[in-house]
């Protein structure tokens, strides 16, 4: 008989443990480690990242690489917004910059929806990017 891996904190969310996911997911996305990123996500997981489509893990992984391959220097804050029973809801920026030195701030919105052993199961994700000067960094 196999277990259902849990991810705590789990569904349903209060507002305490609501920003605890927040915080968790901060760490992770922070960590540029794509492997750690998707162990939070079920295996056939739903994303909306802008303009593509991802479906599973091993999608959500090639996804990271190639993100983190081409923004160097991540940074990321995320910030509650709303939550209910099992969905969250963040604000988020981050700052990163190309390999030609050029340095850019994201500003965004998610929406999360978990599964009952705390897995995300959808992520839809709306982003704008715009450059940034060094000296213009927050993060």
């Amino acid at each position: 008989m196999t277990t259902a891996i849990q991810r705590p904190p789990l569904p349903p969310f209060t507002e305490e443990t609501a920003r605890e996911k927040v915080q968790l997911a901060e760490d992770a996305w922070n960590s540029c480690d794509p492997e750690r990123v998707a162990l939070a996500y079920t295996e056939n997981s739903e994303w909306r990242n802008r303009a593509e489509f991802l479906n599973g893990r091993t999608a959500i992984v090639d996804f990271l690489r190639r993100k983190w391959n081409r923004e160097l220097d991540y940074k990321l804050k995320k910030t509650l917004w709303a939550f209910s029973e099992n969905r969250i809801a963040v604000r988020f920026e981050y700052e990163w910059r190309n390999d030609s030195g050029q340095w850019f701030r994201a500003h965004g919105n998610e929406n999360w929806e978990f599964d009952d052993n705390g897995l995300m199961a959808k992520r839809f994700a709306s982003i704008n990017d715009h450059p940034i000067s060094e000296d213009d960094r927050r993060l």
